[in-house]
């Protein structure tokens, strides 16, 4: 196995493994997205259903652009429990931002407008995740859906830029979950990789992150 070069802080992430069940259908994700139908189902069963509260709407975002404007270019479907649809617009949603390993700067990139709250007007990239907290604050849940991308022969790992932007823009990292693209058969794992996953990668990544109150 390659082990990959990270970026990964020096502390552990703490990781869960998610894997394709039963009854799950096993085709893999199509570019852009990132994550398989059977993950996106057990994102609605894990995140946005409460017990005693009203189901969160689900805003997805594919993300293949993070240049200047990215916003406007972006797709964005909003995934409404149909129950509750009538409350969807008084509550939190939830945002699952997939992020196509490619489009992702291989370093930190800095806003122009600086760190605090004044960054969300960064229309690019480093804005990002500050225009995520301004939706999000009071508690809601940004997930960043990647995997890791071949660079020179060498698998890079993007989480440890992604988490330390996250944090920067007000957000506290809560879990690491490992989406693994295949299916177990006895005591093995047999590989349904994407099609442009770089050789020899069998698995996504994603990442949960709670926006903190409202920041000064």
């Amino acid at each position: 196995m390659t082990q990959p070069h990270t970026t990964t802080p020096s502390s552990p992430l703490p990781a869960t493994v998610w894997l394709l069940g039963p009854r799950d259908p096993g085709n893999p994700p199509t570019a852009p997205a990132i994550l398989p139908l059977w993950a996106i189902d057990k994102i609605r069963t894990e995140f946005t259903r409460r017990p005693g509260r009203t189901p969160a709407p689900l805003l997805r975002l594919a993300i293949s652009d993070t240049d200047e404007g990215m916003d406007a270019r972006t797709p964005c479907t909003q995934d409404t429990d149909p129950d509750s649809q009538h409350n969807a617009s008084r509550t939190t949603p939830v945002l699952l931002a997939e992020l196509h390993p490619a489009t992702l700067p291989t370093a930190d990139v800095h806003s122009h407008y600086g760190n605090e709250e004044q960054g969300a007007i960064d229309d690019a990239w480093p804005g990002f995740f500050h225009r995520a907290h301004r939706l999000l604050r009071g508690n809601g849940l940004l997930l960043l859906a990647t995997r890791q991308r071949r660079d020179a022969d060498r698998l890079t790992d993007p989480l440890g830029l992604l988490v330390a932007g996250a944090r920067t823009a007000g957000f506290r990292y809560l879990q690491h979950i490992v989406i693994v693209h295949g299916h177990p058969v006895g005591d093995r794992i047999v590989p349904a990789p994407p099609e442009d996953a770089p050789p020899g990668l069998i698995h996504s990544d994603l990442l949960v992150l709670r926006a903190q109150g409202s920041r000064p």
